[in-house]
């Protein structure tokens, strides 16, 4: 079986994920459905030689020795994939995200206009959160996009893998992959303080050290971008504070108060006729009142705030999707199952 083949045949039907295990055919996710790429049961053998077909040495040595390695490559057909090739029950498996040809332009992706405001700020720190899949680094890249076409910065990307390809317009930008230009994401944005850069953008904060790096990034006159595994701002400040020490929160709680710029959260649900997924956000823009709440330790007080604040163009991920409920373009069954707080549905739904 041919890798490529395999891939070419998931790009056409426009599929996000391919997955490739022992004892199932590849398996191709489309708009968040499952879908058989070949009616060929996969061997251990088989995985293996598939996995062969992009990996060397050094990354099969990796994976024996570790059970995991991430990578991204290009395909002959120009796209280009991330891949984690990991161990299950001491056999080979693949997960396989297609990234698209050309970065996505902002409008494509049918985001609130509020978020295109971030390019703009010459400081501070932006985080675009949500679950794995979605849409989060097509978000960040249309961004640094932007940035790259209206302003001469100086760009660093810290990223593991490298997904999208940046070429330089009226930005200088440089994108360093984690495990192959540098050895961590802390050692590399360390460096990164030192080679003179106007916008970084971290891959994903991990862990404490790489947030307080972050932190310090932004309040010494940086524009930060990353990601994080969330849904929600005030859960976002919450996993923030909570990755240090008691000791320190208070501090991270003072630095997080000054530094944040935004936060967006965002999820893809299918769309009524699950031909496609369409995209739900939430977005907080810290005012007075939410860096007041950030430093005395009131989060679950910012949720409030954010409902209220439509005319500073904040809003939270239940009133979003309950937007496009009424819009026509979710089920009942999605609405229910995306909201955060099912209760508050119910009130402004009535449902």
């Amino acid at each position: 079986m041919d890798l490529v083949e395999l891939l070419n045949k998931a790009v056409e039907l426009k599929a996000s994920d391919v997955h490739i295990t022992v004892n199932l055919s590849p398996i191709a996710r489309i708009n968040g459905k499952f879908q058989k790429l070949s009616q060929d049961l996969l061997t251990n053998n088989d995985v293996y030689n598939l996995a062969s077909q992009i990996t060397n040495e050094k990354i099969i040595h990796k994976i024996d020795e570790q059970g995991e390695a991430d990578f991204s490559v290009s395909l002959p057909n120009k796209h280009r994939i991330r891949v984690n090739v990991y161990k299950q029950r001491g056999n080979y498996a693949m997960a396989i995200r297609i990234i698209p040809n050309e970065i996505p332009k902002f409008e494509e992706l049918k985001l609130p206009n509020v978020i295109k405001e971030f390019v703009n700020k010459q400081k501070g720190l932006v985080l675009i959160t949500g679950p794995t899949g979605s849409g989060k680094s097509s978000t960040l890249a249309s961004l640094i996009d932007l940035i790259n076409e209206t302003r001469e910065c100086h760009i660093i990307t810290l990223e593991d893998p490298i997904e999208y390809i940046h070429n330089h317009k009226k930005s200088i930008i440089n994108q360093r992959e984690i495990g192959r230009d540098s050895v961590d994401f802390n050692s590399a944005l360390r460096a990164s303080l030192r080679q003179d850069p106007d916008v970084i953008l971290i891959g994903e904060m991990r862990d404490a050290e790489t947030i307080s790096i972050a932190l310090r990034a932004a309040e010494t006159g940086h524009l930060v971008f990353s990601t994080m595994h969330t849904i929600g701002a005030a859960k976002t400040i919450d996993r923030i504070i909570d990755s240090f020490e008691a000791s320190k929160q208070q501090q991270i709680r003072s630095q997080l108060s000054t530094v944040c710029t935004g936060i967006v959260s965002q999820q893809l649900i299918p769309t009524i006729d699950e031909k496609a997924r369409v995209v739900a956000t939430e977005v907080m823009i810290p005012n007075t009142a939410i860096r007041n709440l950030i430093r005395e330790n009131k989060i679950y007080q910012i949720q409030n705030i954010i409902q209220t604040s439509s005319k500073q163009n904040m809003f939270s991920m239940d009133q979003d999707v309950s937007r496009l409920y009424k819009q026509g373009l979710i089920s009942k069954e999605n609405l229910i199952n995306k909201c955060n707080d099912l209760q508050y549905i119910k009130t402004i739904l009535y449902i």
